[in-house]
């Protein structure tokens, strides 16, 4: 039993672990340190400089235009003309709603066919006491055409545009430019003129509604509009990036046509109108240019004097 006894001790002192002598080391000392970490991963590698540097500039670049603003509102485009215009015009489209039993005339089939030519917009039938709640009443003929809400820009897109296409960049902002007719205008010169998109202020302004959309005359589905909070912080933005800011004022020390500022990146700022621009906006603008008007008038309209404008930034941009 003795000898028993002793075979099973010696057994007991053969496992593994910390054995006299050892300096006290586990069998963990002796692992290895894992697999190589990837050239990226390793701060001192070029490869980890370069894929810091390029997150860092994924950080700065915004998202795609029409991506990156804010929304606007839904709209509702109301009477068997307007309705008819603005399938016409491309103006966007969800929803057509015709009241039940309307009369089938021949303004109806036309805003029927349009509606299904362009596809994608669903047709609705509904009662006229349903019309009458959805347009507050408005006169709607039986008609009733619902407008999505417009995608705004983030203003570093109309930037991140040109620098896309490797171009000097062309941007119009507007200073309380109230009629849509006019912004729709000034969005069509914009894109005819190589110009990258427009900026409005978020207050007191006009933004992309169904009357804009018709004015561009198709050109706003291709020229990026950005709505701001504060145009005055968007132009110090705009001027922190390289840009200048050139403002339009009947009163500027400077004629368009001399201003060799325009063949490089520019902001063109246009006022609003009879107002012109505000205190804190011409403030901030680099430039103040006016236009030569031999015949006497005292001012053109926004969307004249900004047509005018564009002509000349890229008649000295050929």
């Amino acid at each position: 039993m003795a000898g028993n006894s002793q075979r099973r001790n010696r057994r007991t002192t053969n496992k593994k672990g910390m054995q006299v002598g050892s300096g006290g080391q586990r069998r963990k000392g002796l692992e290895g340190r894992g697999p190589t970490p990837k050239a990226e991963d390793r701060k001192k590698h070029k490869a980890n400089r370069l894929a810091t540097a390029k997150a860092k500039h994924a950080q700065t670049r915004r998202p795609a235009p029409r991506r990156g603003g804010a929304k606007g509102t839904s709209e509702m485009v109301v009477g068997r003309n307007p309705v008819y215009e603005a399938l016409r015009d491309g103006v966007p489209a969800i929803t057509l709603y015709v009241q039940q039993y309307i009369d089938n005339d021949e303004r109806v089939r036309d805003i029927l066919q349009l509606a299904g030519e362009r596809g994608k917009i669903h047709l609705m039938e509904a009662p006229r006491a349903e019309l009458d709640r959805m347009t507050n009443g408005l006169n709607h003929q039986g008609i009733v055409l619902q407008v999505p809400p417009y995608e705004y820009a983030h203003p570093q897109d109309l930037l991140d545009a040109a620098h896309d296409k490797n171009e000097q960049a062309l941007i119009v902002a507007l200073d309380g430019v109230t009629d849509p007719r006019n912004l729709g205008a000034i969005i069509r010169s914009t894109n005819a003129f190589g110009g990258h998109g427009v900026v409005v202020p978020e207050r007191r302004a006009a933004g992309m509604n169904a009357g804009a959309w018709k004015s561009s005359a198709g050109t706003a589905a291709r020229t990026p509009v950005s709505r701001v909070t504060n145009l005055t912080r968007a132009l110090e933005e705009y001027k922190k990036a390289g840009v200048t800011i050139v403002g339009l004022a009947a009163d500027g020390e400077h004629k368009v046509e001399d201003l060799e500022q325009l063949a490089g990146p520019v902001v063109i700022v246009i006022g609003g109108e009879g107002k012109g621009l505000g205190r804190l906006v011409g403030e901030t603008c680099d430039y103040r240019v006016r236009i030569s008007m031999p015949g006497g008038a005292e001012s053109l309209n926004a969307g004249v004097a900004a047509g005018i404008v564009l002509y000349e930034t890229a008649r000295r941009r050929k």
